[in-house]
């Protein structure tokens, strides 16, 4: 089976060059870009990938539009700030070469956070649907934390995909700032509401899950902060949400 590796950008020039370098395997490299203004789609071009340019509709149907305009009917969906490593462009070839009767595969994701990849807390193992048969997955029609959903059985590739999600602690805190907002409205419109036991419950059970369930203790400090942001995270959210009634 012959694969597209499809991304989405908007001025992502600071990692566009080193995604797609780590998709050169692909069969067809495919970039759907939202207008960026530093570069991106001329940096993606003289790399070597199909661009196409288009006003930006949102996460989800960015990335359907782009499996839309691939080649090939399995696709590897990609963001510019993830690695695909030459171990997992492998095992993606050779699950290719018999995928059965899978309509997709789950990927495990790895953080590079605070000067090392972060094995612990919810943020590993990320698994994450992005290679899929677009005959039977498309992308949920969600503001954030979009994901595939599939109309047939799922498998799970075991090498990791890699994310470098964030620049620092600030970048960290104003991307979850974006994307607390963009839940709370997610919630909002599917009729969720907040109370006050929601906000004194959530977030501190968010902390609890993620130091010592999910063992964020094993990673010292970086461990400490990320819990600690992900229960702030959840705080925001529902605050937001409460402020919507």
């Amino acid at each position: 089976m012959r694969v597209t590796a499809t991304v989405i950008t908007l001025n992502e020039a600071a990692h566009i060059e080193a995604c797609l370098a780590a998709l050169s395997w692909a069969d067809e490299v495919l970039v759907v870009d939202s207008g960026s203004t530093d570069g991106t789609a001329e940096l993606a071009r003289r790399a070597g990938a199909r661009v196409i340019e288009r006003d930006w509709p949102g996460y989800s149907a960015q990335k359907d539009f782009a499996a839309a305009q691939a080649s090939h009917d399995w696709i590897l969906s990609v963001d510019a700030d993830e690695r695909v490593t030459p171990e997992l462009a492998a095992e993606v070839r050779q699950t290719l070469t018999n995928p059965g009767d899978k309509a997709g595969f789950r990927v495990p994701r790895i953080t590079f956070h605070l000067g090392r990849w972060i094995r612990t807390t919810d943020w590993y193992p990320d698994f994450q649907l992005r290679l899929y048969d677009r005959r039977q997955a498309s992308w949920a029609q969600r503001r954030v934390h979009e994901s595939v959903t599939a109309r047939g059985p799922i498998g799970y590739l075991t090498k990791d995909l890699q994310h470098y999600a964030y620049r620092d602690l600030a970048h960290h805190h104003d991307t979850m700032q974006r994307y607390t907002t963009l839940a709370a409205q997610q919630m909002f419109d599917e009729g969720r509401r907040a109370s006050l036991s929601g906000l004194l419950f959530h977030p501190p059970a968010a902390f609890l899950r993620n130091y010592v369930l999910k063992r964020g203790f094993l990673d010292g400090a970086p461990g400490l902060i990320i819990s600690a942001m992900n229960a702030h995270y959840v705080f925001l959210k529902f605050a937001k949400l409460w402020a919507m009634r």
